[in-house]
């Protein structure tokens, strides 16, 4: 295991070998892979919010040229088809069932979202199957809108009572209520988490063909083996008879992480008409019906006692759901939630209680590390305020009420137990690499060019999650080269280097002569997909338990060709060596020698393993943001990022995802922001009008990695897919706080754009007049 470990230290920032591939439009997305001639379906969809329909008409559009076929929930039903989406749920904190609404692939007798399918078009063409939708009679009886996160109003589903999906608690409430009523301080603070479309680079499509008996589907997702469980329950289907592909996909970020109602309509037409069809969404269409992310309001509590170290956390949080309970983001918003509640504070007691509200948008779901973002956000936010109502330095607040490393393994109030840490030593990284000493320097500076500048601190903890096993299979071909089949999915995240990178670390094989297969369910029997920073530490430890197999099953081969004992043969991770023998053979060697001994039982190696915990990346961010007093203009100026991932295998891919993420983090707190009239039409529904960050909008992010590792896994390692955007919303939204203290601006709410922030200062400078 050491010489492991050492071997694993020696890992170099490697360019991403897909880059080549992706970047000279070799890329193999959704329409690369369409097959020649395959039908175009186009979705007809709900103009309103919220409706009873009172004719559906098809006819003249089935008849209309080019089409094939026009599909409606009720041919679905017809057929024998499962035709409604599986919903997850938690229960109430009274131990009752949340609400359960049924949620058809098509609308059938209502409507509840802009933008809800309600019948599929097939046709030769993209332009006959919409041509054909427009022909379609469509009529409904208009139902008032619900859209705000307060229970009552009007009723969207019976199901629902005041349209509460759950009431949903966890911690202690009567410790917690008994240590704010004994508190020699307590803070409060409520704070907004404004909604957000996903917007991934390419976006969601797929392709169906029936073939031989068989469903062979093509997505941009995130994993194939749900897909294919989904499409074998609902279509009732063998599972050895659906095949799903995933090819290269365009961003994930959990948007494309679970099935929605146009893969069943694609999986369907196609098996009906025996002739491949393919979907693809356009960017409007995607932005109305793809779920979406954040979208919650949550009033967050402190209880200090005299010496400032805090002794209980609530928070009660109300959640916007969507129109309905999605494939698995409710319980995911809360269990993630709760993971990282009290984030890296040694806090004895805390209650969470969060109410999950029906409203007529689309779902709302994991999206840029869902739970986490918004759970940090809540408590840094928090904390910050207390540290200026209490007096106190922010920094030194947080010292106060770190969890100390002698205290790891820690048990967190939440029932977590963090592995290891080291807050402190992140955090005094951070001051220097900042430049902390020199802001009020630039501070002052601003203050005479009539700017305002404040500098935001956020320090983040957040738990890798999903399937804690994961399975590896080595493959060795005739050509010399290697496959290597991987049960995780890139969306971008550079996997092909790294895994490749990591198997030549640990057995030698140059790293130009390894593939990474994935995304195949004919392939790879199993595996957990992409998803809450899994994939790297999960595929890792699999990798790692399938070098040891192949080690153990090539020895005795060895030992017979080499003529000594089998105990010893030893393999240094680059050759097989023995006293007495001159044979230093590669793994390569192995391989090629055992192909002409007709050992064919070595020439593939595959292995399962099982994370024994979760591991816990943390780090600090700190934000400078300056503000224009005449024309609220706010800019991010210095951003800089301490993070602890534990050991890396690729530095220069961890920085990548820190960029990206950070990128993706103050779009959402200067820029995006997802906007519906008063009858729930999305307003925000093209790049006209929704604001995405561009290149100008950006800082340099500078990153350090200070490595704690892990004790979770023999690598020493930490997720980090989703740390820059955990760190990043609270630390420029305590920025902008900070950088409007002192001008009486007590409240600031995302998105920090220029016209909000104007009114805000206009309206106190009036107000003190």
């Amino acid at each position: 295991m050491n010489q492991r470990v050492e071997k694993f230290g020696k890992s170099q920032p490697l360019a991403r070998v897909e880059d080549q591939r992706l970047l000279t439009g070799q890329g193999r997305y959704i329409e690369d892979t369409m097959p020649a001639g395959a039908l175009r379906a186009y979705v007809f969809r709900s103009p309103v919010a919220h409706g009873e329909i009172t004719t559906l008409n098809v006819d003249d559009a089935r008849a209309a040229d080019g089409v094939h076929l026009v599909i409606t929930q009720a041919d679905l039903v017809d057929a024998g088809i499962e035709a409604t989406l599986d919903g997850a749920l938690v229960k109430n904190i009274d131990g009752s069932k949340a609400a359960a609404p049924e949620r058809p692939v098509l609308a059938g007798h209502r409507v509840r979202y802009v933008g809800e399918p309600v019948a599929v078009v097939i046709a030769d063409t993209m332009d006959q199957a919409r041509d054909a939708a427009e022909l379609i009679e469509f009529d409904y009886e208009d139902l008032d809108v619900k859209l705000d996160l307060a229970a009552g109003g009007a009723e969207i589903h019976p199901e629902a009572p005041q349209n509460r999906a759950f009431n949903w608690g966890l911690g202690d409430k009567a410790a917690t209520d008994a240590a704010f009523e004994t508190a020699a301080h307590t803070v409060s603070l409520q704070v907004d988490d404004n909604r957000i479309i996903v917007n991934a680079m390419e976006p969601r499509g797929c392709h169906a063909t029936w073939q031989d008996g068989r469903m062979h589907f093509y997505y941009g997702g995130q994993g194939v083996w749900s897909m294919k469980e989904q499409l074998a329950k609902k279509m009732h289907l063998p599972a050895e008879d659906v095949h799903v592909v995933t090819p290269d996909v365009g961003g994930g970020f959990g948007m494309k992480a679970m099935p929605y109602p146009e893969y069943f309509s694609v999986a369907y037409a196609a098996k009906v008409l025996e002739r491949p069809v393919g979907w693809m969404s356009d960017r409007t269409e995607a932005m109305l019906s793809d779920n979406g992310g954040r979208d919650l309001t949550s009033l967050a509590e402190l209880a200090f006692d005299a010496d400032l170290k805090i002794t209980a956390y609530r928070v009660h949080t109300h959640c916007n759901l969507g129109a309905y309970n999605s494939h698995f983001g409710q319980p995911i918003q809360t269990q993630l939630f709760s993971r990282v509640l009290a984030g890296v504070y040694d806090i004895q007691t805390a209650w969470l209680e969060v109410d999950g509200i029906y409203t007529n948008t689309t779902q709302v779901d994991a999206y840029r590390g869902a739970g986490r973002p918004e759970a940090i956000y809540v408590l840094e936010r928090v904390i910050d305020r207390a540290a200026r109502d209490l007096g106190v330095d922010p920094m030194e607040l947080r010292r106060r009420n770190f969890i100390a490393p002698q205290k790891f393994p820690y048990k967190t109030v939440t029932d977590e137990t963090y592995d290891v840490g080291d807050f402190n030593l992140v955090l005094d990284r951070l001051i220097k690499e900042s430049d902390l000493a020199g802001f009020e320097a630039r501070r002052a500076q601003d203050a005479a060019e009539g700017r305002y500048r404040g500098a935001g601190l956020c320090y983040y903890i957040e738990s890798i999650l999903g399937d804690p096993s994961e399975t590896a299979d080595v493959e060795f071909l005739e050509d010399g080269r290697v496959n290597i089949y991987v049960g995780t999915q890139s969306n971008g995240q550079g996997h092909e280097t790294v895994f490749a990178t990591f198997l030549a670390d640990q057995t030698g094989i140059p790293v130009s002569a390894i593939s990474v297969v994935q995304g195949d369910s004919d392939r790879i029997a199993k595996g957990g997909g992409t998803g809450g920073s899994r994939s790297v530490t999960t595929q890792a430890n699999a990798t790692l338990a399938t070098v040891d197999k192949m080690v153990a099953a090539f020895t005795p081969f060895l030992a017979e060709e080499m003529g000594v004992d089998e105990e010893a043969v030893d393999f240094d991770g680059e050759t097989f060596r023995a006293p007495g023998s001159n044979l230093t053979p590669t793994v390569l060697e192995a391989a090629d020698l055992a192909r002409k001994k007709g050992r064919v039982d070595l020439l593939r190696h595959q292995a399962e393993a099982s994370l024994p915990g979760r591991s816990f990346p943390n780090g600090a961010h700190l934000a400078e943001v300056v503000i224009d007093r005449e024309t609220g203009q706010a800019r991010v100026d210095r951003y800089t990022v301490v993070d602890d991932f534990g050991n890396l295998i690729n530095p220069m891919l961890a920085e990548g995802q820190v960029h990206g993420g950070v990128a993706q983090g103050l779009g959402q707190a200067m820029l995006e922001h997802v906007v519906y009239d008063a009858d729930g039409q999305l307003l925000t529904a093209t790049f006209m009008d929704y604001a995405m960050p561009r290149a100008e909008d950006m800082p340099w992010v500078d990153f350090t990695s200070e490595p704690v590792p892990s004790t979770q896994n023999p690598m020493g390692m930490k997720g980090c897919g989703e740390a820059g955007t955990v760190g990043a919303l609270a630390a420029v939204a305590n920025a902008v706080q900070d950088a409007l203290w002192d001008q009486g601006i007590r409240q600031v709410d995302m998105p920090f754009t220029p016209v909000k922030l104007w009114e805000l200062m206009r309206d106190v400078s009036q107000a003190a007049e």
